[in-house]
């Protein structure tokens, strides 16, 4: 693979992907893209935009193609005090071919930039991130947090009786993917004209320990479900915050 040249000191472009079909948000998606959905007032990419600006970003690309046009039309009509553009992934095959697509029409040449799915929201500070990133100088680095599980967890001893129970606990030890990260210009060969970079990209980095994580533990929240807004919703003063920042 090409030398890994680390030379920034701050992300200035950022790529987010917002055109998946968000099928376990219908029926609200069937009429809006999932970023156009209100998260305490403000589409979930308002507060994306807001928050990539608060860290020093100038130039965000919006990966569209489900409900493309009211994304576009939300960009061109909102100064978010960024340049934003889109791009049409329209066709493409998953998470790799749309960030391939993005790098190659929109000529993403910074020596590390940002990438992440359309429906996540933190306050991580973006120069931390990236001073990790610059330290270990892998292809990339993933942001990640603690595991938490869905449901409730209990400990059984050699009788069958429940000795603990614990209602949706952070699982100790053990760490997810929050789907923000941070690559070089040498990702270009791992991505795959076909499939997500989750099963594909990732795995091969990770077999040649080129891929890195860092952990967080301040706030996080994905929009995968109505649910999970109304959850998003509690934290609204984090949010606001960011937006004041």
């Amino acid at each position: 693979m090409p030398g890994m040249v680390q030379m920034a000191t701050a992300l200035q472009t950022a790529l987010v992907l917002v055109g998946g079909k968000a099928l376990r948000m219908r029926p609200i998606t069937e009429e809006i893209p999932k970023c156009m959905v209100e998260v305490a007032g403000k589409p979930l990419v308002f507060w994306i935009l807001q928050w990539l600006r608060a860290n020093g970003v100038k130039k965000v690309i919006l990966g569209v193609d489900h409900k493309k046009e009211m994304v576009i039309d939300y960009a061109q009509q909102h100064d978010f005090g960024l340049s934003v553009v889109c791009n049409d992934h329209s066709g493409a095959e998953e998470t790799g071919d749309a960030i391939r697509l993005a790098i190659e029409r929109q000529g993403i040449t910074d020596d590390v930039f940002l990438v992440m799915n359309g429906d996540e929201l933190t306050d991580l500070s973006l120069k931390n991130f990236l001073t990790f990133h610059t330290m270990h100088k892998p292809v990339a680095t993933l942001l990640s947090i603690p595991l938490r599980s869905s449901f409730g967890v209990i400990t059984i001893d050699s009788e069958n009786a429940v000795t603990e129970f614990r209602e949706k606990p952070v699982i100790d030890g053990h760490f997810m993917n929050a789907g923000i990260y941070i690559f070089t210009q040498d990702i270009r060969p791992y991505l795959p004209e076909r499939g997500s970079i989750e099963k594909t990209t990732f795995v091969q980095l990770a077999k040649e320990r080129k891929l890195k994580a860092f952990k967080y533990f301040g706030f996080w929240a994905t929009a995968d479900t109505v649910k999970d807004i109304r959850v998003i919703e509690e934290h609204a003063g984090v949010l606001k915050a960011v937006h004041e920042a």
